[in-house]
């Protein structure tokens, strides 16, 4: 067996998920570039497995691929999270009016059951990672009987470029708290089917997010750190 193949067990599907995961969260500084010996370390990976990852999180727009250069992980601008914004305001508002056209029993019943579950979440301190795992379930749920799932892609791909800022900006109770009472009052508009009203709220949720998020864009966390 080569030493490739003997470094990890991880699958592909594996490593590019753990890796996406990574830059979502903030584990790499905006700007950094990306050292290869020190990311087959990291993750405990061959080369292979590891530039075929690189390759798909930069098609996926979470790296920046620099010719003959390697990779980097893209600065935090504000035009940026600005434009990515307004595409969720735009892209949710209609993935939800055509949801709460069609979704039946069975999608309300799931609504429920995610809303449930995120507010447990919301009520149990040191839990981050759970809390922003039921929030993304939460969300994907009440958009999933739109339709399009070339929609649904784009607004996942959104979220994530979204996420990256908002988990890098400085906390803001108020307006979190804000946000948690809006799932609840969102659950009830989907359930009345008052398409008009959720998606106002859901353009509102997605303003007082985007506010949250413009906290990561500060020059200090957009200055490049070189990798091994």
């Amino acid at each position: 067996m080569g030493a490739e193949a003997a470094t990890t067990n991880m699958t592909a599907s594996q490593l590019y998920a753990a890796l996406k995961r990574d830059l979502i969260d903030g584990r790499f500084t905006a700007g950094q570039k990306l050292a290869i010996t020190v990311l087959r370390q990291r993750y405990g990976v061959g080369l292979s497995p590891l530039r075929e990852t690189l390759n798909r999180l930069a098609a996926y727009g979470l790296l920046e691929q620099e010719n003959q250069r390697g990779f980097r992980v893209p600065a935090l601008k504000r035009a940026e999270l600005d434009d990515i914004a307004d595409l969720r305001r735009r892209l949710e508002g209609l993935a939800l009016a055509q949801a709460l056209q069609a979704g039946g029993d069975e999608w309300e019943a799931g609504l429920l059951a995610a809303f449930h579950r995120l507010k447990r979440a919301d009520e149990t301190p040191g839990q981050l990672e759970h809390w922003e795992q039921m929030h993304l379930q939460f969300h994907r749920h009440l958009l999933e009987p739109c339709g399009s799932a070339w929609l649904l892609r784009f607004i996942e791909q959104l979220h994530d470029q979204f996420d990256r800022y908002r988990r890098m900006a400085p906390a803001n109770d108020t307006i979190r708290d804000t946000l948690n009472l809006q799932h609840g009052q969102l659950v009830e508009l989907a359930m009345a089917r008052d398409i008009p009203a959720a998606r106002a709220l859901l353009e509102e949720h997605i303003r007082l997010s985007h506010e949250v998020a413009r906290g990561a864009c500060r020059e200090d966390r957009n200055s490049p750190e070189e990798g091994d």
